[in-house]
């Protein structure tokens, strides 16, 4: 069973259909991040260890640089269909991986290592601290699931 939009004589460029997913779900996640955390709820910024000046700098520079990831995954998805080399399952597992990995990346050496933030200020920090681990956690694995699935499902080697 193909998927739709994807022509059956054309082959199916699995690393890019998975790279394109990983690229846009980072972007996705970062912007769900900067605009929910950062900018509606006003938790933390991007850099928290300065003035408020450098905080918002740092914001600006995040979403300039969700915003630039995001355009480019989206021509790169829009080639790939194009030319018949996007396989919707792989990009989808990518987007999961991607989200759940940048979510991840975030709470762990963002938040922990580097401590260039914290989720929040001024309450107890480990229910926070899990659930946002445990739901980048539960973003990547069923990313890893997804992929899985479409490797193992087609036939003759074509993901699609």
């Amino acid at each position: 069973m193909a998927d739709a939009g994807v022509s059956s004589h054309r082959s199916v460029d699995v690393r890019a259909s998975t790279l394109v997913g990983v690229l846009i779900g980072i972007a996705i996640m970062a912007a769900v991040d900067e605009i929910v955390f950062h900018q509606l709820l006003a938790w933390h910024h991007f850099y928290d260890r300065s003035t408020p000046s450098v905080a918002l700098l740092s914001d600006g520079l995040l979403h300039a640089a969700e915003v630039i990831a995001l355009v480019g995954g989206f021509f790169w998805f829009a080639d790939l269909r194009r030319r018949g080399a996007l396989s919707n399952r792989l990009a989808w597992g990518g987007f999961l991986l991607g989200a759940g990995g940048f979510q991840l990346f975030d709470g762990i050496v963002d938040h922990k290592v580097l401590r260039l933030h914290q989720i929040r200020y001024g309450v107890h920090l480990l229910p926070y601290d899990v659930v946002w681990n445990v739901a980048g956690a539960v973003l990547l694995l069923t990313g890893v699931a997804v992929l899985w699935w479409a490797r193992s499902r087609r036939p003759g080697g074509d993901p699609r």
